[in-house]
């Protein structure tokens, strides 16, 4: 007969399912049957819900793909990027040399002028954000900038406050990103000297995500595809998944991050605030396991003859059965075997 740390049986740690738990190891000879002397410490009960095996780190909201954007041309800052500003197609990111610097929308950077003769998909991408202005009327959005392209744009051009509209566009002139974005940082003040050499605004797009901290050895939890779930700075909780990994930023003695930072993208109808400053709590699904019978992990027990075991309590008496163990969090564990079911009473040690 078994005995709870009493009539020879023995303490022990062993390992369920990569976690070490402290557990009886005893004599059993009830061969499953019924024994009226054999009380456990303690009783719990058999439960069916979720586990989840997670881990929860410190986030903080942002904007997605954040980038910097430099002036392919030398000037000076006459009117400085607005830091937290949305810009949508066809309005000023800033000026340089008093000349608007405009965002189009396409997936082709403004790598060269664009005067009367020029051909190329470049045209056509600009043709598109031009008809899609409103800009001249009936013009076809081919790849050829000729004279009535050359026209729209020096109308465009009044519209916009330029001092010298001559219908042609410089290769700083223009910004081509995907869609709108979102003004993160304004690098370069008003008056300064901007280049190729040096950032003139930092720009993201409009959708919010969050970053997180990872330790070096959590690449797993970094994958592309983990699920997550995000506390909100309202206290209400979204889910997302990771989305990929982004570079580690400086901190405040210059020196970078160590561990893995992710991008996580939440789903779709979560609520955001427009407070990029909240922080939040994210907690990175590990592994789970839907509706299982679970108990806590210290009422397995040990047995002699190998594997695993748990006392049923009936009344005044109990019976040993062998079950099977699986994912174990929070202080539980998954268990199967025959005859288990929800609502069963089981002995365990005292915590």
């Amino acid at each position: 007969m078994k005995r709870w740390l009493m009539l020879g049986a023995v303490a022990a740690v062993v390992t369920v399912v990569g976690v070490s738990v402290f557990v009886v190891v005893g004599r059993d000879d009830s061969g499953g049957k019924a024994n009226a002397a054999d009380a456990p410490p303690a009783v719990a009960e058999v439960t069916r819900g979720d586990l989840v095996r997670s881990k929860t780190v410190d986030g903080h909201f942002d904007y997605a793909n954040r980038r910097a954007v430099k002036s392919p041309v030398e000037g000076t800052v006459t009117l400085a990027a607005e830091p937290g500003k949305t810009v949508e197609r066809g309005q000023v990111l800033y000026k340089r040399d008093a000349r608007p610097v405009v965002l189009l929308y396409g997936s082709t950077p403004m790598f060269r002028d664009l005067t009367a003769g020029t051909l190329g998909p470049d045209v056509q991408q600009l043709k598109r954000n031009l008809r899609d202005l409103g800009r001249g009327k009936g013009l076809p959005v081919d790849n050829k900038y000729d004279e009535a392209t050359q026209a729209a744009v020096k109308s465009w051009q009044k519209a916009l406050g330029v001092l010298e509209p001559t219908g042609d566009l410089g290769k700083g002139d223009l910004v081509f990103q995907p869609g709108a974005v979102r003004v993160v940082a304004a690098d370069a003040a008003l008056a300064d000297q901007v280049g190729a050499d040096k950032p003139v605004l930092t720009i993201a797009s409009t959708k919010p995500v969050v970053r997180a901290q990872l330790d070096k050895d959590d690449e797993t939890l970094a994958k592309a595809g983990t699920r997550v779930e995000v506390r909100l700075p309202d206290g209400a909780t979204a889910g997302g998944r990771v989305s990929g990994t982004v570079k580690a930023e400086s901190g405040s003695g210059g020196e970078t991050t160590t561990g893995i930072q992710v991008e996580i993208t939440l789903d779709e109808g979560a609520s955001v605030t427009d407070d990029t400053a909240g922080t939040s709590s994210v907690k990175f699904i590990q592994e789970s396991r839907k509706g299982v019978l679970t108990v806590p992990v210290e009422a397995i027990i040990a047995l002699r003859e190998g594997g695993y075991g748990l006392q049923i309590v009936r009344e005044s008496t109990t019976t040993t059965v062998r079950v099977e163990t699986g994912m174990s969090a929070d202080g539980r564990i998954e268990i199967t075997g025959d005859g288990l079911a929800e609502g069963m009473k089981v002995g365990a040690a005292k915590p």
